[in-house]
Formats: C-alpha cells, sequence, structure tokens
C-alpha cells in the first residue's frame, strides 16, 4: 500500500520520529505503518545542536538513504524549506527521491528556517512558496512521492492568513497540508474543521512546544488524517542517556543501571544480529 493510499482510509496515520538506522528498525518492529524522519531529530543528534536550520540537505538525504537501507516502511522526511529557493526545492526533491523517501514536508519560512515551536519566525512570500510546491510537483519521479505543504504562518500573520496560504499550496500541488504550531486546542480544532475534505491534514505533536498534545484518537475525530510525534524519541533518549552517563561518572561501572539498559545479547537481538550472521553463513560458500 502506498503512503499517498494509506492517507485515504479513515484511520489516522500515526508517524513516530526517528533519526537513524536503529531508530527506525525499532519503530517498524514496534508496529507503526510509517515514519517521519524529523530535521529537528537529525539536528539534535547528528550534530548536537538545535533546530535553527544547521543541518544540510545533504545530511538529511544521506540519513535517509541509510534508513532506506535498514527499513521498508513509508518515510515522510522533513525537507525544511528546500534548502533554497525553487531550483534548490527542485534539487532536494530529486535527491530525497533517489534516497528512498516517499513524501516531503516542505515550509514557507525563511532559510535558514528555525523550529516551529521557536519564536521569531519569518516567512517568505505567499507567491514564492507557490512556485516552490510548484517546481517541487514538476520534477518528482513519481505520482505517489507526496509534498505535504507546511504554514508557520499562525505565529507570523495570524489563522486565517495560515488558512489562506494552506489553500494556495494545494492549488499549486500539494499533496497534503500541514499548518504548524496552532496554539490552542481550539485552534487545532479549527484548522480541521476549515481544512478536511481538501487534502489529508497533518498535525504535529512537540512534547512541550506551542500545541497542546493531543491523542490520536482525538485528532482522527477532529478531521486529522496524519500525526507525527517528531523528536519525542530524541527527548527520550537524551533522557535516559543523561541518567545513564551520571550513572556511570558516580559509580565507575554500569551496574547500577543494568536494570534500564539492553546487555550485549539483549541489543543484538534488538538490531537482528543472529538474522544478518544466519544471512552471511548462508552466502558464505556459495549457497542459495
Amino acid at each position: 500500500m502506498t503512503l499517498k493510499s494509506r492517507l485515504s482510509q479513515p484511520n489516522i496515520l500515526v508517524a513516530p520520529g526517528i533519526y537513524d538506522g536503529i531508530t527506525a528498525a525499532i519503530a517498524a518492529d514496534a508496529g507503526f505503518e510509517a515514519l517521519y524522519l524529523s530535521g529537528a531529530a537529525v539536528a539534535y543528534t547528528r550534530l548536537g545542536r538545535p533546530d535553527i536550520g544547521l543541518t544540510t540537505m545533504s545530511e538529511m538525504a544521506d540519513t535517509m538513504a541509510l534508513i532506506r537501507d535498514r527499513v521498508a516502511l513509508p518515510v515522510i522526511i522533513d525537507a525544511d524549506t528546500g534548502f533554497g529557493n525553487a531550483l534548490n526545492a527542485q534539487r532536494t526533491m530529486r535527491t530525497y527521491e533517489r534516497a528512498g523517501a516517499n513524501a516531503l514536508q516542505v515550509e514557507d519560512q525563511t532559510y535558514p528556517k528555525r523550529c516551529g515551536h521557536l519564536a521569531d519566525k519569518s516567512l517568505i512570500s505567499c507567491a514564492e512558496m507557490v512556485g516552490k510546491i510548484a517546481a517541487m510537483a514538476d520534477v518528482r519521479a513519481s505520482d505517489d512521492t507526496l509534498i505535504i505543504a507546511r504554514t508557520d504562518a499562525i505565529a507570523v500573520e495570524g489563522f486565517d492568513a495560515a488558512i489562506d496560504r494552506a489553500g494556495a499550496y494545494l492549488e499549486a500541488g500539494a499533496d497534503a497540508l500541514f499548518v504548524e504550531a496552532p496554539r490552542t486546542g481550539h485552534e487545532l480544532a479549527r484548522v480541521a474543521t476549515t481544512l478536511r475534505g481538501r487534502a489529508p491534514l497533518m498535525a504535529n505533536m512537540v512534547e512541550g512546544g506551542a500545541t497542546p498534545i493531543q491523542s490520536a484518537g482525538d485528532l482522527q475525530a477532529m478531521g486529522f488524517n496524519l500525526v507525527i510525534f517528531p523528536g519525542g524519541i530524541v527527548r527520550a533518549l537524551a533522557h535516559a542517556a543523561q541518567g545513564y552517563y551520571r550513572s556511570l561518572h558516580t559509580h565507575g561501572s554500569n551496574t547500577p543501571f543494568a536494570g534500564r539498559m539492553f546487555d550485549f545479547d539483549g541489543l543484538n537481538a534488538c538490531i537482528g544480529t543472529p538474522e544478518v550472521l544466519a544471512t552471511g553463513a548462508k552466502f558464505a560458500g556459495g549457497g542459495k
């Protein structure tokens, strides 16, 4: 089933955030139907930096290719602003498709962008964003590769402007819409009420962000088709890592932390080491 056909079904699609092969594999094993490669999560983990536009297109594409080598699930990739103008956005589309992405989320912030839940964002004009979306649609290799158009206009130009921009982006060739950072549950519901039926709608749940956290079921009832939890895994792992390193520094051993971590065999079972070794052994003697 393609991502496009899945989004036409009545049940909301939950796409957890990932940032590398192991998080992708663990999320797939948990039973999710699609994954979200978060630009913020890549910035947090590869760079140890905030989501303020420091991550490059090539770093994201390299990460996408490694994930595609590990899992077969549809992956929605954060394309930020397309990393420049319409020509840059076209190159991003071509590169991400070759790397194995099934959908690109592109936004209308200026470049470099910043996290949608940080203050002091700025936007390009609606006309420039319309051209960027049309340019991306013009070069995609497959109609099954989706363009998810994101607008950050609520915080900059207000709610009505965000809705107007979303409509313009849909007309330009976007396949799904993402109005970022509604500030209240009421605004979140208004997004769905205003736009549902025009295109699949995506919601973004950021722990501690501008939008009140809602469950997938509640979002489905509002009219959303897709929800991402982009940075939750990094927040969970960073919290665990902080405790781990403090424990090791204090005790000089991992024994006190052992109940909160895999041992050697446990991690190998998680990542499929026995299966990989069995495959290698099968072909080592020229077998089929």
